[in-house]
């Protein structure tokens, strides 16, 4: 691997370390990365970690260099793979996917409907009564107010409104009118 021999001719354990690493790196950062590996680079130091404290039981060449490095690689592989089956699967939570929740009071009014929606309620009322809750509920108008809206006095906007109301009731429950 490119060693400088040591003065006895063989090269110390420090320096056939720094040439396997500057050699090996790459590729086993590579082989690390493919395997879909979290933090490839964080694998590879390790890797090289342990082949550091092996390094001085492997007896042959570069070969074996190389074939242990990878071995070790493997093993972070397979380990990684293990340890990714044993944990949950973390998905962010997000409400509106959530099919335990709740309908909001409106939402089961509105659901309560059926087909028909409050506009065809309320569109089924004549003018002056659908004047008269349209004023008085969704603008907030006062009796007084409306009254000058429709110019009529506040008894004839009472009397619409009350029979715009129960126009209303009868026609979502279906309850017959009782005068």
């Amino acid at each position: 691997m490119g060693e400088t021999p040591s003065p006895s001719g063989e090269p110390t354990p420090s320096e056939r370390f720094t040439a396997a690493y500057h050699q090996l790196s790459p590729s086993v950062l590579g082989y690390l990365r493919s395997h879909g590996i979290d933090d490839p680079e964080a694998a590879t130091h390790e890797v090289f970690l342990a082949l550091y404290r092996t390094l001085d039981r492997i007896a042959g060449g570069d070969d074996d260099v190389r074939t242990m490095a990878f071995s070790i690689a493997h093993a972070r592989v397979v380990d990684h793979h293990r340890a990714r089956s044993r944990q949950p699967l973390v998905v962010p939570f997000d409400a509106d996917d959530d099919p335990r929740r709740t309908a909001s009071a409106e939402e089961s009014a509105l659901a309560s409907l059926g087909e028909t929606s409050i506009f065809a309620h309320v569109a089924a009322l004549g003018d002056e009564q659908r004047e008269a809750v349209l004023l008085r509920v969704v603008a907030g108008l006062s009796l007084e107010e409306s009254a000058q809206v429709m110019n009529k006095t506040v008894g004839a906007v009472k009397q619409l409104q009350f029979r715009a109301l129960k126009s209303l009731r009868v026609s979502w429950k279906g309850e017959p009118e009782n005068d």
